[in-house]
């Protein structure tokens, strides 16, 4: 800035003498000097147009608006007659930046935090500027702790008026922290307090850890952390009273030091409500979760305000404020609150915008929605519409706001965003099943036909056990009402010698139509009808309970029934984090078939959160099948097996529970199931995308023949590390699992693979 008011000055000076301009009226105007800079561009910040009458002051502020661009290092104005001629002098452009030494951050990085200064190729070059962009990055690297960073830069006059910036970089070494010091616990031990750090000195313990890298982000943080830790202990007084951080002279170690007040430890006397209740007071008074007696916590206090706001949200009061207010009792150690309520203006939504959607129909995302149009905003049913939509599977994000109308008070825009992903999939390839083998996989799918949001699905799957071709077609929205109606037809034969379980070949052919009713928003009903021919062929091996059966029964049309009630609130299909499903099912082949027989199976999952990225899995199933009329058991070939990746890991697919009676017994399986499954679910460390994640399981299970009763002490169970993987070549899931207690004659397996079959 210094340099340019110098030069204005010079050349103020040389108007009023060597080229002092008298007072004319420009009749025309002409720029000497420009190489890159347009005509137009100069006209524009020129304050003097042709036709004005210019003098010694005007001629002084002309020049002051070309310098203040910051496009030209010197300015002059002459005179030539009658004629204006603007003389100047280009600041050289920005060809190149090149960054030399830097490995913590990428260049990308780099060149972002210039930019927003606005050095960046192409743009005029500064040296002001780019001294500042020296001190930035300086800033960035001491951030990350590196305080003996260095920047320094280096330009070359180019050709035609540009220049070369080289920003040479000498990281140094991230600054460790030595020693974190508190002052002025009383209550709680330092060790104790420090566990509540992201900070930390190296020890044994994490000696691969990052903890001891200093970074004043992470600082700011833990100080938030000690301060919550302590209110919600009671301490409404705690302060932090300083923070001194110190660095040695070779910028290396770090000592931080806290001081700090606890204050005294405070008890909740009382709690009210006042203000403008818009809800029953007796339904706002269950949400608050402090209670008279209790400690003060801030986290509880926190939690009882966003309750009742997020209530009143869900009636329409979307910009609700709630606030606690203490009143401190400081002889007695006590406190009361009085939650004031301002609920504001009811707000309805003027509109819904969708964005994102390139294939996907509008239609498809509206039906989805809870929050209509020209009705009362509700938060509860904003979230509910986001998790239908990502429930869908159509959208890798769906992101929704609600922006409010401007100049208006009680009315919002919903604005829906999604970001959609790949539905339709041709695929050749070959997968592995512990159960089926080696797979040759061919298949033609669409989940999302024409945008419509309609299935269909043609495949071909051939494995040493089984051969499948089937055609599924899937209406998801069969009337408007939300009934779906799907159709498959396929054609199935399985060769059970090849999946080590009772020998024999089954051929079925088959087709059928589904239909699915919803009771309510998380309730369904589904019900459809089949029909199946199915033929049996023995082996040389078929053991002779079920040659028997195949003598008698060598082809069987079965006209069946299915239907299952379930209920299901999970926030996701395939990557759930929290909910429950719960869903009872029967199978019925119904009267006048040739085979008389019923399944009935009950399976529930029920997931949480434990933190941000752990979640929490219980599920289990039992399941029960038996023949009626004129048959006396469950068909062979429609038990229930257990054992492999998707029942019992550890143990091998289809080995558990009874087995033949021929020369070398294998697993026939039985006609009651019981499994078990318990899981922790988190995202592969360093992995962004949902797709992978990793468990640690416990599985457990058992099949149990006709003429058995269940007993629990036969479960068998299993315990390990699971991987699961959406590839682009389907599903993957690796497992390592240690059976728990084996018996003789069990099949174990500890390391099991599958790819190209959906996960448990």
């Amino acid at each position: 800035m210094k340099r340019i008011l110098v030069i204005a000055l010079l050349s103020l000076c040389s108007i009023s003498s060597s080229n002092a301009i008298e007072t004319f009226v420009v009749s025309d105007i002409r720029v000497d000097g420009l190489q890159r800079i347009a005509s137009g561009t100069v006209f524009n910040y020129l304050p003097i147009k042709v036709g004005d009458e210019i003098d010694e002051q005007s001629a002084q502020d002309a020049i002051r608006a070309l310098f203040k661009t910051g496009f030209f290092t010197d300015v002059q104005l002459k005179q030539e007659g009658t004629v204006l001629v603007v003389v100047v002098e280009e600041r050289p452009s920005i060809a190149t930046i090149k960054f030399i030494g830097n490995k913590e951050i990428k260049d990308d990085g780099l060149k972002e935090a210039m930019k927003q200064i606005g050095f960046t190729e192409g743009r005029v070059f500064n040296r002001s500027v780019l001294d500042k962009v020296t001190q930035e990055l300086k800033n960035q690297y001491f951030s990350l702790g590196k305080y003996g960073a260095d920047v320094e830069s280096n330009v070359t006059i180019l050709e035609r008026n540009r220049v070369a910036v080289e920003v040479r970089i000498r990281e140094g070494e991230t600054a460790k922290i030595k020693q974190v010091n508190i002052v002025g616990n009383e209550s709680f031990e330092e060790k104790d307090l420090k566990k509540k750090f992201q900070l930390s000195t190296k020890s044994v313990f994490n000696i691969l850890s990052s903890k001891d890298r200093y970074s004043k982000q992470k600082l700011s943080a833990d100080l938030e952390a000690l301060r919550s830790f302590y209110q919600d202990q009671g301490y409404l007084d705690f302060s932090i009273d300083s923070t001194q951080v110190s660095i040695t002279p070779d910028k290396k170690d770090i000592y931080i030091t806290i001081n700090i007040t606890e204050g005294e430890k405070y008890s909740v006397s009382d709690f009210a409500l006042k203000g403008k209740l818009v809800v029953p007071e007796s339904e706002l008074l269950e949400l608050i979760v402090i209670q008279p007696g209790n400690v003060y916590s801030r986290k509880e206090i926190s939690a009882s305000r966003k309750a009742i706001t997020d209530r009143l949200a869900d009636e329409g009061y979307a910009f609700a404020n709630v606030n606690a207010v203490p009143e401190i009792d400081k002889d007695n150690k006590k406190v009361s609150f009085e939650f004031f309520v301002d609920p504001g203006r009811r707000v309805y939504v003027r509109r819904i915008d969708i964005s994102g959607n390139t294939v996907t129909q509008d239609e498809v995302i509206r039906r989805e929605l809870r929050q209509l149009e020209g009705s009362w905003f509700s938060a509860k049913d904003v979230q509910r519409s986001r998790v239908r939509l990502q429930r869908l599977g159509f959208f890798d994000d769906v992101n929704i706001e609600t922006p409010p109308v401007p100049g208006s008070p009680d009315q919002v825009d919903i604005q829906v965003v999604v970001k959609e992903r790949s539905t339709g999939s041709l695929l050749f390839g070959v997968g592995f099943s512990d159960a089926d083998g080696l797979l040759f996989q061919a298949s033609v799918s669409q989940r999302n036909l024409f945008g419509s949001g309609r299935e269909l699905d043609l495949s071909l799957d051939n494995s040493s056990v089984t051969r499948v071709i089937n055609l599924e077609y899937l209406n998801p929205y069969h009337t408007l009402d939300g009934i779906s109606r799907g159709f498959n037809i396929f054609r199935r034969r399985v060769d059970a010698q090849e999946a080590d379980t009772a020998e024999y070949i089954t051929e079925t052919t088959g087709g059928g139509v589904n239909y699915r009713f919803p009771l309510s928003e998380f309730n369904s009903l589904n019900a459809g009808g089949s029909f199946e021919r199915i033929d049996l062929t023995n082996t040389s091996e078929t053991p002779p309970e079920i040659r028997e059966f195949i003598d008698e029964n060598p082809d069987s049309n079965i006209f069946k029934f299915s239907g299952s009630v379930a209920h299901d609130t999970r926030d996701s299909f395939l990557y759930p984090t929290r909910g429950l499903l719960q869903r009872l099912s029967l199978e019925l082949a119904v009267p006048s078939s040739d085979l008389e027989y019923y399944k009935v199976s009950y399976n529930t999952a029920w997931y949480t959160p434990i933190t941000t990225n752990l979640v929490f899995k219980a599920s289990g199933e039992v399941g029960y099948g038996d023949g009626y009329a004129d048959s006396d058991e469950l068909p062979f070939f429609k038990n229930f097996f257990a054992g492999g990746a998707s029942t019992v890991r550890g143990y091998q697919a289809r080995s558990l529970g009874p087995r033949d009676s021929g020369d070398t017994p294998e697993p026939i399986g039985g006609s009651k199931r019981i499994l078990v499954n318990s899981e922790l679910l988190f995202p592969v460390p360093g992995s962004e995308n949902r797709d992978k994640r990793i468990s640690l399981f416990v599985d457990g299970g058992q099949v149990y023949a006709p003429s058995d009763s269940i007993d629990a002490s036969d479960l068998r169970f299993a315990a390990g590390v699971g991987f699961g993987w959406f590839s682009p070549l389907g599903p993957l899931a690796i497992s390592i699992a240690v059976p728990l207690n084996e018996k003789d004659g069990d099949e174990t397996e500890r390391v099991q693979f599958t790819l190209g079959r959906f996960f448990r």
